[in-house]
């Protein structure tokens, strides 16, 4: 009965011992990966407020045929613009949207846009402003516009206009 007895308590703590390192190891595991997940969720947020773009003023340039729009937007993130190619921008009568591809060489009617930074050296840096140049296919008509900015990462902006008289 001794041995017995002996045998059954090591066993029980054996087998005590192997659950607790598997609860253990388990708890370990969840809890890294609640880590990941709450560490990727902060690298999203924070590259989606380092690219703030902010729309200042917009209008239509009559000088070339047909007329085109033209934006200024500034940066007021904390992160510089560099690759256009996946920025999205709307411009069209309020209600309607058309949207503009990037082609750094966008002339009139080409239904593409491009982005002029202010000291020219092709980077959008925080705190500056660009002229965005939006070329539509054909003519302008409408009395209220509407233009819209979406980077690829980070926050865009909306703003509604007037045609100039």
């Amino acid at each position: 009965m001794g041995f017995s007895l002996t045998l059954s308590h090591i066993i029980i703590v054996i087998g005590s011992v192997v659950l607790a390192s598997i609860f253990s190891a388990y708890t370990i595991y969840t809890g890294s990966n609640v880590q990941n997940v709450l560490m990727q969720s902060t690298r999203d947020m924070k590259m989606r407020i380092a690219i703030q773009i902010e729309i200042v003023y917009a209008t239509i340039d009559n000088s070339t045929s047909p007329p085109h729009f033209v934006i200024y937007a500034k940066n007021v993130g904390w992160a510089s613009l560099k690759n256009f190619t996946y920025m999205d921008v709307y411009v069209s009568n309020y209600g309607e949207a058309i949207l503009f591809t990037y082609n750094s060489t966008a002339s009139e009617g080409s239904g593409q846009f491009k982005v002029e930074d202010a000291n020219g050296n092709g980077i959008w840096e925080p705190k500056e402003t660009a002229c965005i140049r939006a070329y539509p296919t054909e003519r302008i008509e409408g009395a209220v516009f509407e233009a819209k900015i979406v980077p690829s990462t980070g926050t865009g902006s909306e703003y509604l206009f007037s045609a100039p008289p």
